[in-house]
């Protein structure tokens, strides 16, 4: 067994960090902004790192789209910028239900777009009234002689307002079907929702009576749900490794203060409960990369079966970084709560990442269910 990453993973982590370093002058406004930032955008699409999003048939980097590369590159981003990282997933988790599920047509038009970075995409499942349980939502596509017609209202969707197209997951007669919808098509309108702790580019989506050809659905109808779950399969454990990368900022930033803080005769590094808290949290952050990497390596080579795996590795890190970045203000005392300083932004950052995609509540359900499955 071979627990380090090989050169392929290197390379890309190397890049990755190159963007982190380059675009970290701009990380306090950028990650203060609920709108795109351009010089963050502008290095992003320079960087050709959106192209690990799509296949290499539509401009992609690889065959085949790389769980473990988005994992590795999303550490390295969220460690500098929560901006910069969102930008980066989005294309891919704003995209991977056209990947999977979409015409020939609908592949050639948007994909070599999302690699290239020319248009960011969006994935708009979460109402008003439908959060974890997607089978509640009320947003519905009916099919008429003249195509499809979409009404109904997305909530908290990323990228809303700045995305290009929607990937739309609705109720279709008595199942759930997933719809492409052009950002500029009639009858579609967004509103930028209440400022989040951790700024972020979100808004509610609006589609009043939208006309759509038949050619828009992804897949047949009926579809929605496995395009959903087929999405999650692959990113859900890309979560994972931007907790660690935001766990392993925080503990770089204490040890940093603790290592040069002289109290009591000695730097804090050497007092018993501030080298408690250090020791703790390098050992957690290196259990969550471990299972984080495994995790992302199966989903490389059957992501549809090993969701629950993703789902334990998205779990386990986000709740690490939680405790971490906690302990790590702690370390720092009045240090830690200095506004828009690195620990703070780290603070507020990690806290949304045990709700989206897949609270930790909901990840405890479904991983019970597959462990009685198994071995009852």
């Amino acid at each position: 067994m071979n627990f380090n990453l090989d050169e392929k993973y290197l390379t890309i982590q190397a890049r990755a960090l190159e963007l982190a370093r380059e675009i970290e002058p701009m990380a306090v406004e950028a990650d203060a902004s609920n709108v795109v930032h351009q010089g963050v955008l502008e290095a992003l699409k320079a960087s050709g790192l959106s192209r690990l999003m799509v296949a290499a048939e539509y401009g992609g980097t690889y065959e085949t789209i790389d769980p473990l590369a988005i994992c590795v590159v999303r550490e390295a981003m969220m460690a500098t910028s929560s901006h910069l990282d969102s930008l980066f997933a989005l294309q891919g988790i704003g995209s991977y239900a056209i990947t999977v599920a979409g015409s020939q047509q609908q592949r050639e038009q948007w994909l070599p777009k999302v690699a290239a970075t020319e248009a960011l995409g969006a994935l708009a499942l979460t109402e008003d009234n439908s959060g974890s349980d997607l089978k509640s939502v009320s947003t519905e596509v009916k099919e008429t002689a003249d195509g499809l017609v979409l009404n109904g209202s997305k909530a908290y969707i990323s990228n809303a307002g700045a995305a290009a197209y929607y990937i739309v997951f609705a109720k279709e007669d008595s199942g759930f079907s997933t719809v492409l919808v052009p950002a500029d098509s009639d009858g579609v309108s967004t509103k930028q929702t209440t400022e989040l702790i951790a700024p972020h580019v979100l808004g509610d989506v609006y589609f009043d009576n939208v006309q759509l050809p038949h050619s828009a659905r992804l897949g047949v109808a009926g579809d929605g749900l496995q395009n959903a779950l087929a999405t999650l399969g692959v990113f859900r454990v890309s979560v994972a490794g931007a907790a660690v990368g935001l766990a392993q900022a925080a503990l770089d930033e204490a040890v940093r203060h603790t290592s040069t803080r002289v109290q009591f005769g000695r730097p804090l590094a050497r007092l018993g409960p501030v080298a408690q808290m250090l020791a703790d949290s390098w050992t957690e952050i290196e259990m969550a990369r471990l299972i984080t990497y495994r995790a992302a390596s199966m989903a490389c080579a059957d992501p549809s079966s090993t969701l629950h795996h993703s789902s334990m590795a998205k779990l386990a890190a986000s709740e690490m970084a939680s405790r971490v970045v906690d302990r790590c203000v702690q370390m720092m005392g009045r240090y830690g709560l200095e506004h828009q300083s690195k620990i703070e932004r780290l603070y507020r950052q990690a806290r949304p990442m045990r709700i989206y995609e897949g609270s930790s509540e909901v990840l405890r359900l479904g991983i019970a269910k597959q462990l009685v499955l198994e071995k009852a």
